[in-house]
């Protein structure tokens, strides 16, 4: 779904740009050459500013919401991880080693000093 949600988004906003390519300006553009400001025109006169600005107001609509969507798909915990092995493992706490400690000295008797009599 990630894969589709991402060609969409890349068709529709080269279509975004054709679009807002194709509207007139204040000269004359690309948008001329579709007659968009002649009654000899494909779209009819005057019918050519409204039907391109229907269509950028709803590519717009469409590049913002896969815009959001792929927004919140990549911010969302993904099932699979090449580290989940790794996380795992590291998460978890060792046994304590304990090390065998050395036995006790022998309580040895106090002895008298060898010069005194």
């Amino acid at each position: 779904m990630l894969i589709f949600l991402t060609i969409l988004h890349v068709a529709v906003s080269l279509f975004l740009i054709a679009v807002v390519l194709l509207q007139s300006g204040k000269g004359a553009e690309m948008g001329a050459s579709f007659g968009s400001s002649g009654s000899q025109s494909v779209f009819g006169a005057g019918g050519g500013t409204t039907f391109l600005s229907k269509l950028t107001t709803s590519a717009a609509v469409v590049f913002m919401l896969t815009s959001l969507t792929l927004a919140y798909l990549s911010g969302s915990p993904s099932s699979s991880s090449i580290m989940a092995g790794k996380v795992k493992a590291a998460t978890k706490v060792p046994a304590p080693v304990t090390q065998p400690s050395a036995p006790a000295p022998a309580p040895t008797a106090p002895v008298a000093p060898v010069g005194t009599k």
